[in-house]
C-alpha cells in the first residue's frame, strides 16, 4: 500500500471515530426508519468500536491526506448451530483478529452487502437481505445516528446478491444479482441505499457456484468480479468503469478451485492496497490469496494458511 493511501486510511479512521463509540451508544435506537435495526445497529456498533480501537497516532493524522481506494471489511460469521453473529476484523497483516461476539442471532438474514460510499477503508453502510426477500439498507449519518431504509421486497428470487464496488464511477457502490435462470442484474446505487431500476448485463451464469469481489483486482481502479464455475475453474471479469457494460469478456484464472466450499472478499486483507480472496476447505482451513495487482500475470499469490474451525460458520 501506498504511504499516501496508508495516511489517508489512517486519519479517516480516526476522524470517524474521535466521538463514534459515545454517539453510538447515546442514540442507538432513535432514529431507525422502515426495517428492522437491531441486528445491524448492534454491527454498526461492534465496527465502532473497533474503528475507536484502531485509531492512529496524532502523528499519523498529521500527515494523512489520500482516499482509500480499496477497503478492508469485516469477515461476517454466522454459527451454523446457534445463528449467533460474529465478526472477525482484520489484524491488518493478512489474517484476523479473534473473533467479534456482537451478541445478537443472525437467522432470518440471507446476506450482509458492505459498502464503503466515503472512501475511509471502513464500513459506511450497507445493504441487509433477508431470507423473506426484504432488502434494507442500513448507514450512520453525520451525527452518527443509525438509520435504516427498506428498499424492497421479493430479492429471493436471487441466488447471489452482491456488491463490488460502484461499477459507474458514482460515489455509491452498485448492486449486481444473479436470477433463478442465470441472469445477471445491475442495479445502480443513490445515496441511503435506494436503487435504480434493474438493468439486464446477460444469461448463463448459473454456470457460476460462486461469484465474488470486492473492489480492484487488476490495478485500473475500477472494480472487478471473480467467479467459479461447476467444474472448478475460477474466472475473472473484468471492470470496465462503464455501467452500460460494467464488465469486459471473462478471462480464465485457474482450476482446483473445488477444493473449497466457500470462497469470498473482504477487500484489502493483507494491507498492500489490491482486493485479495479468502476461501475455505470443508474441513474448516482458511486460506488467503493475495491479489497482485496485475491483470495480465498471474491474479493471485500463493495461497497463505490464516486459520482453521471455520466449518462451523455460515460466512457472508
Amino acid at each position: 500500500m501506498s504511504t499516501i493511501t496508508r495516511r489517508g486510511r489512517a486519519l479517516r479512521r480516526a476522524v470517524a471515530t474521535a466521538a463514534v463509540a459515545v454517539a453510538m451508544a447515546a442514540t442507538a435506537g432513535t432514529a431507525f426508519a422502515a426495517g428492522d435495526p437491531g441486528a445491524a445497529a448492534d454491527r454498526a456498533r461492534a465496527e465502532a468500536e473497533r474503528r475507536t480501537e484502531s485509531a492512529p497516532s496524532a502523528r499519523a493524522l498529521a500527515d494523512a491526506d489520500a482516499p482509500v481506494l480499496t477497503p478492508t471489511f469485516a469477515m461476517t460469521a454466522v454459527d451454523k448451530r446457534t445463528s449467533n453473529l460474529y465478526l472477525y476484523f482484520s489484524d491488518e497483516a493478512g489474517g484476523f483478529d479473534p473473533r467479534y461476539d456482537v451478541g445478537v442471532g443472525y437467522e432470518g438474514f440471507a446476506d450482509s452487502i458492505d459498502v464503503d460510499n466515503d472512501k475511509d477503508g471502513w464500513r459506511d453502510g450497507g445493504w441487509a437481505l433477508y431470507t423473506d426477500g426484504r432488502l434494507t439498507y442500513g448507514w450512520s449519518d453525520d451525527s452518527l445516528q443509525y438509520h435504516t431504509n427498506k428498499i424492497g421486497t421479493g430479492w429471493n428470487i436471487y441466488t447471489k446478491v452482491l456488491s463490488p464496488g460502484s461499477l459507474g464511477g458514482a460515489a455509491e457502490a452498485d448492486l449486481i444479482a444473479v436470477d433463478k435462470a442465470g441472469v445477471l442484474w445491475q442495479y445502480l446505487a443513490y445515496p441511503e441505499g435506494r436503487l435504480t431500476p434493474r438493468q439486464r448485463l446477460g444469461g448463463g451464469w448459473g454456470q457460476y457456484t460462486q461469484i465474488e469481489s470486492q473492489g480492484d483486482l487488476t490495478g485500473d481502479g475500477k472494480p472487478d468480479i471473480v467467479a467459479r464455475d461447476t467444474s472448478g475453474v475460477l474466472w475473472l471479469y473484468q471492470g470496465t468503469g462503464d455501467y452500460k457494460a460494467p464488465f469486459t469478456a471473462r478471462t480464465k484464472v485457474g482450476g482446483g478451485w473445488n477444493t473449497f466450499d466457500r470462497i469470498l472478499s473482504v477487500g484489502d486483507l493483507d494491507e498492500d492496497g489490491v482486493s485479495d480472496l479468502v476461501a475455505r476447505k470443508p474441513n474448516g482451513e482458511l486460506f488467503r490469496y493475495s491479489g497482485t495487482g496485475s491483470a495480465t500475470g498471474a491474479l493471485y499469490k500463493p495461497p497463505v494458511k490464516i486459520g482453521h474451525g471455520f466449518q462451523v460458520y455460515n460466512l457472508l
